[in-house]
């Protein structure tokens, strides 16, 4: 029979995985900061900005067009994500990664909540809405001058700011992408976790994982299209899933 942990079936095999696994590297996306509260990204246009479409902001076309209007909907954004507090999900993470030799989360989200959950070893796809860079030499500035202009400028080159994250039509940053890859194809097993599995590149680093002789389970509480080439798959949302997990491990 399955272990039965808050109502999550997991199989004992499952859990024999997870405790003889050295190296663990763990994917996720939307799904586990939506349990946080944090708007998806097309979910956010309410108010002031129902009006506008988010693909159309976040695009460095639009920045070059109407820099200002792309600079305050990000501040905008950044007020909800900060709202946000990490749920269960984001906290067991942080302890899976003090229980392995080896963890590396890989993560599609923008709002920082794994960092304050208190995991560590964090590659961010996206980058970070918390952070601001020059736009010309994308270079992460701290601090800048008091000013009336939005966006502010950059204090070494006078360019504008802008917030450190990817948007339509630009690259993933090479380095965080090549480190995915590289934990994907280490790993032992893989937790692809909250994410739709649609956007690439990151889609690929459960089959690349898998691969590459992983077992590589699937926390999510609706099917997608990787979900039938899946080691295993648990079916909910990671507030729940990710603590049964652990406290299955522990037992």
């Amino acid at each position: 029979m399955s272990q039965q942990v808050h109502s999550i079936s997991i199989p004992p095999a499952l859990i024999e995985s997870l405790r003889s696994a050295q190296s663990v590297a763990a994917l996720t996306g939307a799904g586990i900061s939506a349990e946080s509260g944090v708007p998806t990204f097309r979910d956010a246009q309410t108010g002031l900005w129902a009006n506008y479409n988010p693909e159309e902001l976040a695009t460095p076309q639009a920045f070059r067009r109407n820099p200002r209007l792309v600079w305050e909907w990000y501040a905008w954004r950044r007020e909800l994500v900060n709202r946000a507090e990490p749920n269960p999900g984001h906290l067991a993470l942080a302890e899976l990664e003090r229980q392995f030799p080896r963890f590396t989360l890989i993560t599609q989200n923008v709002d920082g909540l794994h960092r304050r959950a208190g995991s560590r070893n964090i590659i961010e796809l996206h980058g970070n809405i918390n952070r601001t860079i020059c736009s010309s030499e994308r270079i992460e500035v701290e601090s800048w001058p008091e000013s009336d202009e939005l966006p502010p400028r950059c204090p070494h080159c006078g360019s504008f700011l802008r917030p450190d994250v990817v948007w339509f039509g630009e690259i993933l940053p090479q380095a965080a992408l090549a480190r995915a890859f590289e934990a994907a194809e280490w790993a032992d097993l893989f937790l692809s976790i909250g994410t739709s599995a649609l956007v690439q590149p990151a889609a690929s680093l459960p089959l690349a994982a898998l691969q590459h002789g992983a077992v590589v389970i699937e926390i999510n509480p609706q099917p997608t299209p990787l979900t039938s080439r899946m080691t295993y798959t648990i079916p909910g949302p990671a507030g729940q899933v990710l603590p049964a997990l652990l406290e299955a491990l522990k037992q």
